[in-house]
């Protein structure tokens, strides 16, 4: 199952982007539109305003143009090394940046034929920075549903920003990432950019050479928030990718990517500098879960099931759900938990395929059984303060439980003792954990009660009195 929350229907406010105080950008034939002629350029102040702003139009008018004679010149000039900003341009152009946060400032640029401006600024710039500050503006005009559908018909400025993921300067990068995320997720258009993506190719390796490759933590977080969102919206895109096998190998000799290597790529980076980047690549991971052809990638006797799985429990084993903790951290790490219970439980049916296989750990079942404990714990508490339901901290919970019934229906006895001995299975623990298996899952009880009938009879006469099977 798909352990997300339900996506957003309209982008909200923090993915407008503020301007932060080189490559060459894709080519195109042209040079910048001018902006449409102002009639009367003499108008009073509140005529001026757009909007209900204290914004000018006048002051956005020549800003712009000369942002199109600036590269323009530029570009006449043929001069193949970068262009620079001189301080007052990009001040001014970062202020432009800014001000498109505004919903009058963002419907005017649109009518101000802005869009079109940008596109031939980004097809002709060889200024990291200014191409970055155009799709970062893009980017903010794109935040509001009425704007964000004008600029998504745009068919040549969608060809160029798929284009941008090519790049190689990093902000531009990250700006491109964050428009992408914001149009995908206005349900208007998003079937307007998912189409694009699918026939653009050079989308998928872009995006999984970043993943792979890159150590931005801006860029891997946003990155991530995008591909999760493409494989939560488009199922057909997701298998495309994960099939998706070279042709031929290119003449540099580059290795092929599969996406589920370039996730775990990009998880391992986010580890220990972004629980939240890394709990959208854990999701990721676990829709390539939801499909066939995820599941016989993990499978694999060579793919990458093991390796996943290797990482997944050091992340749950290591970092999660200490014995130390207080019950009350789930209420912190359940939405990561939830993600990494998911993606282990899918790949715990997979082991039997791979060519090297581990007994269950210790310390992973001993994280499990916490878990259960610390949850009861938590509902304990909740139930004394009031009646309202935590829904994912419940979702938590079942995954667990489905979890622990998988492992138990074959536990062997050398472990239900190595449990007990380690203080694993306390009779407390043990109490919780037979509470989350019945009544949905009484084979794995009665396997595990079996199991400790054999190692503590004690125990197990416990289990047995207080559930009485």
């Amino acid at each position: 199952m798909d352990c997300s929350t339900d996506g957003v229907q309209e982008v909200e406010n923090d993915e407008r982007s503020s301007s932060p105080r080189g490559k060459r950008s894709p080519v195109m034939d042209r040079n910048p539109s001018p902006p449409p002629v102002i009639a009367n350029e003499e108008e009073d102040e509140d005529l001026d305003a757009i909007g209900d702003t204290v914004y000018s139009k006048h002051w956005l008018f020549s800003t712009l143009t000369r942002l199109i004679h600036m590269v323009t010149e530029h570009s006449d000039e043929d001069c193949e090394g970068q262009m620079q900003l001189t301080d007052d341009d990009e001040e001014a152009l970062c202020r432009v940046w800014d001000m498109a946060m505004d919903k009058d400032v963002a419907g005017f640029l649109q009518e101000f034929k802005a869009t079109d401006i940008l596109l031939g600024v980004i097809a002709k710039s060889r200024c990291p920075r200014l191409t970055e500050i155009c799709v970062g503006i893009l980017g903010n005009i794109a935040c509001f549903p009425d704007t964000c559908v004008t600029l998504s018909q745009n068919e040549d400025l969608g060809a160029v920003l798929l284009l941008l993921f090519g790049d190689t300067d990093p902000p531009t990068l990250l700006e491109t990432s964050r428009l992408m995320l914001t149009c995908v997720s206005q349900k208007d258009v998003s079937s307007i950019w998912l189409q694009r993506i699918q026939q653009q190719a050079s989308v998928r390796s872009n995006l999984l050479f970043i993943m792979c490759s890159s150590t931005n933590t801006d860029l891997l977080e946003k990155v991530g928030e995008l591909v999760d969102k493409l494989f939560d919206l488009d199922e057909e895109l997701m298998k495309s990718w994960i099939t998706d096998q070279p042709r031929e190998e290119s003449d540099e000799g580059e290795s092929h990517l599969d996406v589920a290597s370039c996730l775990l790529e990009a998880a391992k980076q986010l580890r220990l500098e972004s629980p939240n980047g890394l709990e959208v690549y854990l999701h990721a991971i676990q829709l390539l879960t939801t499909i066939d052809e995820g599941i016989q990638t993990f499978a694999s006797p060579d793919g990458p099931g093991k390796v996943v799985w290797d990482f997944v429990c050091e992340v749950v084993c290591e970092d999660l759900c200490q014995p130390n903790d207080l019950p009350i951290v789930l209420q912190e790490q359940k939405g990561i938990l939830v993600q990494a219970f998911a993606v282990l439980q899918a790949l715990y049916r997979c082991q039997d395929q791979w060519s090297s296989k581990n007994d269950t750990s210790l310390p992973l079942i001993g994280t499990i059984l916490r878990v259960l404990q610390y949850h009861s714990e938590c509902k304990d508490d909740s139930t004394n303060k009031d009646d309202t339901q935590d829904e994912q901290l419940q979702t938590l919970a079942e995954i667990t439980a489905e979890f622990l019934a998988d492992i138990c229906i074959q536990i062997p006895k050398a472990t239900v003792a190595d449990l007990v001995k380690e203080g694993h299975l306390s009779e407390k623990t043990c109490l919780t954990a037979v509470g989350s298996l019945l009544p949905n899952f009484k084979t794995s009880f009665q396997h595990l009660q079996f199991m400790l009938s054999e190692t503590d009879p004690q125990l197990a006469d416990t289990v047995r009195k207080r559930f009485p099977v």
